[in-house]
């Protein structure tokens, strides 16, 4: 599926809207993830969710399947890790902006021998959280 065929647009749509019902639910209950997804770790007492879970939180707020909301969260992921690699930027207003970050070449260490070691150039991902949710976790 191609990021401009019109399922492939539906299903990032889709995917969109259910972050974004995420959001509202964690403002609305002031937390910052809903109740209903994950299960609190134990030593930090923070959730954590994992993609199966997210999954069935789309499918469940959106009205799919578990196979759509599947695909809607491969979808979204798979336009975002495209627009990436390409050096472009993904900005969800009100949740946030992914974008890619250089990190120039260096010089390290390898802490097992204490030799210098040269760190090759690359490029990684960036997240910066939009003012929506800032709000919601303060």
């Amino acid at each position: 599926m191609r990021l401009t065929d019109p399922q492939g647009l539906y299903l990032i749509n889709k995917g969109i809207q259910c972050l974004n019902k995420l959001h509202q639910h964690a403002h609305a209950v002031g937390t910052n993830l809903s109740p209903h997804v994950g299960y609190p770790d134990t030593n930090t007492q923070r959730f954590f969710v994992n993609k199966t879970e997210l999954i069935e939180h789309i499918a469940k707020h959106a009205d799919l399947s578990k196979a759509a909301a599947g695909r809607a969260l491969e979808a979204t992921m798979g336009a975002v890790r495209t627009t990436l690699k390409k050096g472009g930027t993904v900005s969800l207003v009100g949740f946030g902006t992914f974008a890619v970050g250089k990190r120039a070449a260096r010089t390290g260490r390898n802490p097992r021998t204490g030799a210098a070691i040269k760190i090759k150039k690359a490029n990684v991902p960036k997240f910066r959280p939009g003012k929506g949710l800032k709000d919601a976790l303060n």
